[in-house]
């Protein structure tokens, strides 16, 4: 007796082409675009109920009848004025350090390699804190100082790790010992400063999103809007550093001056977050670890990782609001437990799985 079966459906390719009428062609993985998806929608969600949090408590239909104009007495105030500028910076300092942290975790193959244990982060939160401790400077004046701390480190731990090229262990290695020194200027910079502004700086430096303003927004978004293109253009070239050097000169790539561009745009977006929102630590470290998870993509996730940092720190904002009452918490201290948590984690599965 034959028994006819139906023909299998066809699955969706995992793969989805994009061309444009000028010819260019972009590559976009399904699952990728899903996991960004979501992860922008569940920062929507964590953004309605931060701006509905406070002593002025509002619902999240009433934050969303406020942010199009129709909420009740008094909310557009709280809402826009007040409670938005910080959840905004939170996202986009976010978004900025997961990004960053993708970039350097790829370039030096390493998953510590995140600019906050390399030394990149503590060169721009140097930078930042002369301005604020020496200078006595404002916003702009300390984005400047903290862009200039940054590159300034990237340069000398470059310099100092080449050797017929630059390798991933010798780059994190030297980072953290340039970390290290940063760290000694950091700690001189507190003792010479007075009271008041060494209390001042110490919020700061544990990464904090009390008191933003639309200043710092703006500084974050200025970040995003220069520097995320040329991270997203030079993307696939970061994919082929991945393979190596040999590999990715063989396939049209010039590794070190690809490798600059991306030091560069790295530590540009990684500034500009410390800028706006002071050193969050372990974002840019959990952030692309957490979005190669959820996308079991290979390559640098850049995308994912960033919209995953967005995630992090508003949720962490979030928490810190909710535990203790009101806003005086600094985020950096959730995202700290948080971090040690997750290392502690990580290094239990490496013990498990027989690598450690």
């Amino acid at each position: 007796m034959n028994v006819l079966r139906a023909p299998a459906r066809p699955k969706a390719p995992a793969v989805l082409m994009v061309r444009t009428r000028g010819g260019l062609s972009f590559r976009f993985r399904r699952r990728v675009l899903l996991v960004c998806a979501v992860l922008a929608v569940l920062g929507a969600a964590l953004t309605v109920l931060s701006l509905g949090m406070g002593a002025y408590e509002l619902s999240p239909a009433e934050v969303v009848r406020t942010l199009f104009g129709d909420g009740p007495p008094g909310a557009d105030f709280v809402v826009n004025e007040l409670r938005m500028p910080r959840v905004l910076d939170g996202l986009l300092a976010g978004f900025a350090m997961g990004m960053s942290g993708a970039v350097f975790q790829s370039l030096s193959r390493n998953p510590l390699g995140s600019p906050d244990i390399i030394g990149f982060g503590s060169g721009a939160s140097a930078g930042a804190l002369i301005a604020i401790i020496v200078l006595e400077a404002g916003t702009v004046q300390t984005a400047v100082g903290a862009v200039a701390g940054g590159l300034a480190t990237a340069f000398a731990v470059y310099l100092l790790a080449w050797q017929r090229g630059v390798h991933g262990y010798r780059l994190v290695l030297i980072g953290i010992g340039a970390s290290a020194v940063l760290s000694s200027l950091t700690s001189y910079l507190f003792i010479r400063a007075d009271i008041g502004k060494a209390a001042e700086a110490a919020t700061w430096m544990i990464g904090s999103l009390n008191g933003r303003g639309w200043s710092d927004v703006r500084v974050a978004a200025l970040g995003i809007v220069v520097l995320v293109p040329v991270v997203l253009g030079l993307t696939r070239r970061l994919s082929m550093l991945e393979m190596g050097d040999e590999a990715a000169a063989a396939l049209g790539v010039a590794p070190e001056r690809s490798r600059v561009w991306l030091l560069a745009t790295g530590t540009g977006l990684t500034a500009m977050a410390v800028a706006a929102a002071g050193p969050i630590p372990f974002v840019a470290l959990a952030a692309p670890q957490l979005a190669r998870r959820l996308t079991r993509s290979a390559g640098p996730n850049v995308l994912p990782a960033a919209w995953m940092g967005a995630v992090l720190v508003t949720a962490a904002d979030w928490t810190a609001q909710r535990v203790s009452g009101s806003a005086i918490l600094p985020v950096g201290v959730v995202t700290g437990v948080a971090g040690g948590l997750y290392l502690a984690w990580l290094l239990l599965l490496e013990r498990r799985s027989g690598r450690l």
